[in-house]
């Protein structure tokens, strides 16, 4: 079974010792050589500042191509598009544009009175430029804001149709979540790469959480997985988290993926045990650069 490619999602440190466990991050995969690499934008735009600085520093220091996240959230058309150009001023050309959660507070996403009110104008706008490749997101299940199944494909054709060449999935449990969606798409006309993202389980109560937020579907087999593994140790839970996720991922290469885009919330050692698992080995010279 052939080496998948490999990509990484990192998230802006708000504190000092974040900043180090990044660093430390982007260090430890970064011989992986991935395709790209993604630096994560807070609610209502709270970590702007810092996805620009953590972007503009991966690219510099590990010459790794990074891909900005960006959204709609409590900003202007014109303050949006601003970050944009400071991104094509620092030479980042790859964005993943989104149209972002709600704020901390706030029950469901409320356009600003000036500002864009979904990814598709986002995209649209970026893609007027003709100087970035542009990323989307996709939803294997239900968008909590979304209706059903069909309204997430129709939502990712347009986005699709607007200017974006990808789409990242939200993260899922069983590959057959994924193939369900591969079929939706392909049944719509949607031929462009959708790559699966898979969430390494850092920690199972805060993955459950997370899960709830976005809809994704917790199976009871995962319950009962690391509900047995708790009562073993750390150690049977590490191991438990590894296999799952080795099993997923291979499970979706023999079903004919050949990218994988890992959430790995700045901790790279399950990320780094998975790849290495499914053959995507260190590449000699490929380091920082400073």
């Amino acid at each position: 079974m052939p080496a998948p490619k490999v990509s990484f999602e990192f998230f802006p440190p708000k504190t000092l010792e974040a900043s180090f466990k990044l660093w430390e991050t982007a260090r430890a995969l970064a011989p992986l050589d991935p395709d790209f690499v993604s630096v994560t934008y807070g609610a209502g735009g709270t970590t702007r500042q810092l996805t620009h600085e953590a972007v503009t520093t991966i690219n510099r220091q590990f010459g790794l191509q990074v891909a900005a996240h960006l959204t709609c959230v409590e900003a202007t058309r014109a303050e949006t598009m601003e970050i944009v150009q400071s991104y094509a001023d620092a030479g980042i050309r790859e964005i993943v544009a989104l149209r972002g959660d709600a704020p901390k507070g706030a029950d469901r996403f409320t356009p600003h009175a000036e500002g864009f009110a979904n990814s598709v104008e986002l995209i649209e706008a970026i893609a007027a430029r003709g100087d970035m490749t542009i990323r989307c997101g996709a939803y294997p299940e239900p968008h909590p804001d979304s209706g059903d199944e069909a309204a997430d494909v129709t939502w990712l054709k347009r986005k699709l149709d607007a200017g974006a060449t990808s789409a990242i999935t939200q993260f899922f449990f069983e590959p057959d979540t994924f193939f369900r969606f591969r079929d939706r798409c392909a049944a719509a006309g949607i031929d462009a790469p959708v790559i699966p993202g898979i969430l390494p389980v850092q920690s199972w109560a805060g993955t459950k959480r997370f899960a709830a937020t976005c809809n994704t579907t917790v199976p009871d087999w995962a319950e009962d997985a690391f509900a047995a593994a708790t009562l073993e140790g750390p150690e049977a839970v590490r191991a438990v988290a590894t296999g799952l996720c080795v099993d997923l991922c291979e499970s979706l290469i023999a079903g004919g993926v050949d990218q994988l885009h890992f959430y790995t919330l700045n901790r790279p050692e399950l990320t780094r045990d998975v790849c290495a698992a499914l053959g995507v080995r260190p590449k000699p010279g490929l380091e920082a650069v400073a």
